[in-house]
């Protein structure tokens, strides 16, 4: 199967997964907009209203996220590996996918916790390449080092997605093995590996300007007919700062910098939430196909840990708990 066939056949996970990230979303922000209101309406604490909303409404997206999300996305990137390893798929790849995390509701969990450690490793990595940045001094090194950060993060992302598809895959072993044997198999051919570094950030770039520049220009005309909100709003967060003896900044305490600024965050949450359900699995499933053909080559052996022991003392405290 090709990479493009795999990523067709697990589209299913995606689409379900946009449309619960979504439902997060809707919850987040209607039950911000409904505390912005109500407390508007009765006591003229909008500014209160809508945190204590805001906090409610991610209370809620957080549990979505543990006890649907992780489920979906561990289900498509099993049924990913599977299919770039055994190149063929379930006829209902949805199901078979359910299917495999039936009953693997503890060791689903158990990888997403100890994730820490894997993450731990590229941190490290990433202290290192930042003295670059320190070395240069003044904006140009504040700009490598943010550079480097954001490459780092998105590579710790692909690599924790590669080990849970080395989890799922290997049925037989325990979460802490897998995940550790993930790491080493990353690290080892990383060279065969970033290959695909290029096409990540360029398609992550596209993305970004045409999705997230849509859902900004949406969000604008939207906000455009309410103006009525952003000054009260940028009304209490100025009075918020001035009871408090706190600075507050154009951007948030003028009305049009303020529209703007929620216009802006809607087009990178939207952007977000978009480019990760539909457009990084495509992505993802090359970098996977890489990853399993190097991890089935050779077995992972005892002293290949070591490797990674010495860069990470929680990986190391994962490798000695196996």
């Amino acid at each position: 199967m090709s990479n493009f066939q795999v990523y067709k056949r697990t589209l299913s996970f995606s689409l379900v997964m946009f449309l619960v990230d979504l439902l997060a979303l809707i919850i987040v922000a209607g039950f911000a907009t409904a505390g912005f209101f109500i407390m508007n309406k009765s006591n003229d604490m909008a500014l209160i209203g809508l945190v204590i909303g805001l906090v409610i409404g991610i209370i809620i997206a957080v549990l979505i996220n543990i006890f649907i999300s992780n489920r979906i996305k561990a289900a498509q990137i099993g049924m990913m590996a599977k299919g770039v390893v055994d190149n063929e798929l379930p006829e209902d790849v949805f199901k078979a996918g359910f299917a495999e995390v039936k009953g693997r509701f503890a060791k689903i969990t158990a990888f997403f916790m100890v994730t820490n450690a894997i993450k731990s490793i590229f941190r490290q990595l990433g202290r290192m390449l930042n003295q670059v940045g320190t070395a240069l001094g003044g904006d140009t090194g504040n700009a490598v080092t943010s550079a480097i950060d954001t490459a780092i993060q998105v590579l710790i992302g692909y690599l924790c997605d590669c080990c849970l598809g080395w989890v799922m895959y290997n049925k037989e072993k325990g979460t802490a093995r897998a995940a550790c044997e993930g790491a080493v198999i990353f690290f080892k051919h990383g060279k065969t590996l970033i290959r695909n570094v290029g096409r990540i950030f360029g398609m992550g770039l596209l993305s970004f300007v045409v999705i997230g520049g849509a859902f900004f220009g949406i969000s604008y005309l939207i906000f455009n007919q309410f103006p009525q909100m952003f000054e009260t709003l940028a009304k209490e967060i100025v009075e918020f700062g001035t009871r408090n003896n706190i600075e507050i900044a154009d951007v948030i305490s003028n009305p049009t910098y303020l529209m703007l600024f929620v216009c802006g965050i809607i087009g990178i949450v939207l952007w977000s939430t978009i480019h990760s359900v539909l457009i990084r699995p495509f992505i993802l499933v090359g970098v996977l196909r890489n990853f399993m053909k190097a991890g089935l080559a050779e077995e992972v052996k005892e002293e290949d840990f070591k490797l990674l022991d010495g860069k990470s003392k929680k990986f190391a405290k994962l490798h000695n708990s196996i």
